[in-house]
């Protein structure tokens, strides 16, 4: 229990259970699958607990929302800064090997300060490269 005590949060059961289940998570999991991976521990605790609770550690910079998938918003417990690359089929988030990102030039800040930078890399994770062998054109994004 003392390794949550730097969250700031009142550490009740349920929340250990949260923090436990994001503790070194790489597959950026949604509030649904924290909630369906701390429900079999507690099964009264309530969606609404694991919302609020994801609300006050990305308040507290504990995690990382992320928006990447437009149907739900996922989570991640690493809060350094890094890229992610993105399956466009399953969806699928993992972290990508590198942090490097690239840099505006000049006045292309328009007055903006800048604090951080994120880059998206998308493309066939590979299950679904071998799943759709040969059709990884009907994926390319165009403008």
């Amino acid at each position: 229990m003392n390794e949550h005590r730097d969250t700031g949060l009142r550490l009740t059961p349920q929340r250990i259970a949260i923090l436990d289940c994001l503790k070194g998570n790489k597959r950026h999991p949604s509030a649904e699958d924290i909630y369906r991976v701390v429900r079999i521990k507690f099964p009264t605790m309530s969606f609404a607990t694991v919302y609020s609770t994801l609300a006050v550690l990305k308040e507290k910079r504990k995690v990382v929302e992320l928006t990447i998938d437009a149907g739900k918003k996922r989570y991640d417990p690493e809060t350094l800064s890094h890229n992610h690359l993105i399956c466009v089929v399953c969806k699928k988030i993992v972290d990508a090997a590198t942090s490097d990102t690239p840099r505006l030039r000049g006045r292309e800040e328009q007055g903006f300060k800048l604090i951080a930078s994120h880059t998206d890399f998308y493309g066939l994770c590979p299950g679904c490269r071998e799943h759709y062998a040969g059709q990884e054109d009907n994926y390319v994004c165009r403008s």
